[in-house]
């Protein structure tokens, strides 16, 4: 009897521990097209993009959200199709490239030459939850460089505040999603 007990207490607390773990859900930038500008004082200018660098939170393909200015996480069964700085990177030459500001408009590791480059340092990039108010957070410094001389052009920080319709990871990428469209159309405005 005492054996029968212990199978049927290990049979009990395997099945327990057994819960099915929801499956992962990868996200991506949802790309909006762009329309090509009629002038360019760039327009034979070769462009790279530099990988952005950020000043808080490591670079991962990790959600990270936050419930206070000291309360932070990621989603355990979310997260974003690659490093977001890859993401942003590839978000930016894309919208650049179709924006038809620059000759070229290539990543940093090319091996062709550039006459600009463009730099970013990520200040927030992550999920607000403030009690029942919910929105996600974008904000990006960009410095335009010259290449052949090393000198600032200029430089700007985007900031976005988004609201989403849920607190959960789908709310926030539908969030982002817009706030990024936004970026994309105020940064070729920008560069003109």
């Amino acid at each position: 009897m005492k054996k029968y007990l212990i199978v049927a207490s290990i049979f009990i607390l395997t099945a327990c521990s057994l819960k099915e773990v929801p499956p992962l859900k990868i996200y991506t930038f949802g790309a909006e097209g762009i329309t090509p500008v009629s002038y360019s004082k760039y327009r034979n200018k070769t462009l790279k993009v530099s990988f952005p660098q950020t000043l808080k939170e490591k670079i991962s393909d990790k959600m990270n959200y936050s419930y206070s200015a000291s309360e932070q996480g990621v989603y355990q069964n979310s997260q974003w199709s690659n490093n977001i700085g890859k993401l942003l990177q590839g978000n930016i030459i894309q919208c650049l490239d179709q924006s038809r500001l620059f000759k070229a408009v290539l990543p940093y590791e090319s091996t062709a030459g550039e006459d600009l480059r463009l730099e970013s340092s990520i200040f927030d990039f992550s999920h607000h939850v403030r009690g029942d108010a919910s929105y996600a957070i974008i904000s990006i410094q960009f410095s335009l460089i010259n290449t052949d001389t090393g000198r600032l052009i200029k430089t700007k920080r985007f900031s976005y505040k988004e609201d989403t319709t849920t607190t959960n990871a789908k709310g926030y990428v539908e969030a982002t999603n817009r706030a990024m469209a936004r970026l994309s159309r105020d940064l070729v405005g920008w560069l003109r």
